[in-house]
């Protein structure tokens, strides 16, 4: 029987929850895009706000994993997890400072029920982190997020459907093109992060 040793180190765990936990802020400030009258070059410094905040956490994981001699799982995955992390911040990012940028003020009907498949896999993510501490009960979730990209690929391609029916002028079209596939790219960086945290579980079970 293989034994592995390990240290008793929390503060990756503290440090990935952190970084998830980000991950709600930020779906939260795109889904407050779809307010009425709300101003978004405020959302877009606020969401400025959030990633760098998000950025730190990342950066003090590479610096500890740098600087641990045993980490709590492979090195490699710690990486892999914590760049999936910053990689979903960053699409996110993305989409509120292109909707500012581009002053777009009306979506297509399903880019809202896009929003909530981000956030919600953004709440199942932030969730789940602590788990990591024990490797248990992680499968529902790596499961449940699948169902999410699964969910959150009809309706990228409901909302290009409705993009190119001919109700939107061809610059909307070109401008909320960009936006819906920066969502639809968040929601498939925070698949990644599940299939990463499903291969650390079966590494370490």
């Amino acid at each position: 029987m293989r034994i592995r040793i390990r240290p008793v180190e929390t503060s990756f765990y503290d440090l990935f929850t952190e970084s998830a936990n980000h991950l709600v802020t930020g779906a939260g400030i795109v889904a407050r895009l779809l307010e009425p009258g709300v101003d978004k070059a405020a959302l877009a410094a606020e969401m400025n706000d959030a990633e760098h905040a998000a950025d730190e956490t990342t950066h003090a994981i590479i610096r500890l994993v740098n600087s641990t001699f045993v980490t709590p799982f492979d090195r490699e995955d710690i990486y892999d997890l914590a760049s999936g992390l910053d990689d979903v911040m960053d699409y996110m990012e993305e989409v509120v400072d292109s909707v500012a940028l581009y002053g777009v003020h009306e979506f297509p009907e399903a880019f809202a029920g896009q929003i909530e498949v981000l956030q919600r896999a953004s709440n199942l993510t932030a969730e789940a982190m602590p788990r990591l501490r024990t490797m248990k009960d992680l499968e529902e979730f790596w499961i449940e997020i699948n169902r999410l990209e699964n969910e959150g690929d009809r309706n990228h391609r409901r909302i290009l459907a409705d993009l190119f029916d001919g109700n939107y002028k061809a610059m909307q079209v070109l401008k909320l093109k960009d936006i819906v596939e920066a969502v639809e790219q968040a929601i498939d960086a925070l698949e990644s992060v599940a299939n990463t945290v499903e291969q650390i579980a079966v590494k370490e079970s």
